[in-house]
């Protein structure tokens, strides 16, 4: 059977040329500017919380309704990894990883993506791995990575139809942003509260050929799972919940870590250990 992301989609996003390279930025500065972004989220899920507070306390009359929201799940795609998640969740930090679940996004959903993302430039670009997370943030549900002909790879978050990027240009070009040993490329990483008061962590990169399994552990949790890939690229949404209802307000989640694996299944690369973090 043939891949519909690639066959229709591909005839869509024609190679037209490569992009001119952005300047480099040491991957310690990419975290950081992460980091900075996490910041900003919690403190808006902070405000909300409090003005919720507030509006609770002049409406006492009003009785409190909790609406629980579905988990999503959905059918392995052939180009992306599916990964379930634990039976029994594991703890990470003072946290406990709810779902690990990625789902392919369709063609048509990713063509609108990548031409919000990457405007004009996205005809330059085809799909190489398209995940729907398994929670829903405010502004985030999804990653699309993407590549060039000059083998310049792109990020996009999603949400819904819509994609954006963190980054401007959305280019991160192989050679500049490569952890220690030139086998994990980092992009960009990003979290929010996401619905049923989880948090979705969401994250993407790039791999050398001799990387056959990429997958994330959080914090001193030991764990590791599994991340999708396809194309030269990696990509892990996962949702975290800490058993109360607004997880991220005020309360950093536990770091997320790379690690990567040769086909024999050796540990090649830990971003724990990498002296460029």
């Amino acid at each position: 059977m043939s891949d519909p992301i690639h066959d229709t989609l591909g005839d869509r996003l024609r190679l037209l040329g490569a992009q001119t390279p952005a300047p480099t930025l040491p991957a310690a500065e990419v975290r950081r500017r992460a980091d900075r972004r996490r910041r900003r989220r919690y403190a808006l899920g902070a405000t909300a919380a409090v003005t919720a507070a507030a509006a609770v306390a002049l409406c006492l009359a009003l009785p409190s309704v909790l609406h629980p929201v579905r988990g999503q799940q959905a059918p392995a795609a052939p180009d992306a990894s599916t990964v379930s998640a634990s039976p029994h969740p594991r703890p990470a930090g003072a946290y406990t990883v709810t779902s690990t679940e990625s789902t392919p996004i369709g063609a048509g959903a990713v063509a609108e993506i990548l031409a919000s993302c990457l405007g004009s430039d996205a005809s330059q670009y085809h799909p190489v791995l398209a995940v729907r997370a398994p929670v829903a943030g405010q502004d985030e549900d999804g990653v699309v990575v993407a590549v060039n002909s000059a083998n310049q790879y792109v990020q996009c978050e999603t949400k819904g139809r819509k994609g954006t990027s963190q980054d401007s240009p959305a280019t991160f070009v192989n050679g500049r942003l490569w952890g220690t040993g030139h086998l994990i490329e980092y992009f960009d990483s990003t979290g929010e509260p996401a619905t049923g008061g989880q948090y979705l962590t969401l994250g993407a990169g790039h791999y050398a050929p001799g990387v056959a399994k990429v997958t994330i552990s959080f914090g001193t949790d030991p764990t590791q799972y599994p991340a999708a890939m396809a194309g030269g690229a990696f990509a892990y949404t996962i949702a975290l919940s800490s058993g109360t209802t607004h997880l991220a307000a005020g309360s950093p989640t536990p770091t997320a870590y790379v690690h990567a694996y040769d086909a024999s299944g050796k540990e090649i690369y830990n971003q724990k250990t990498d002296p460029a973090f």
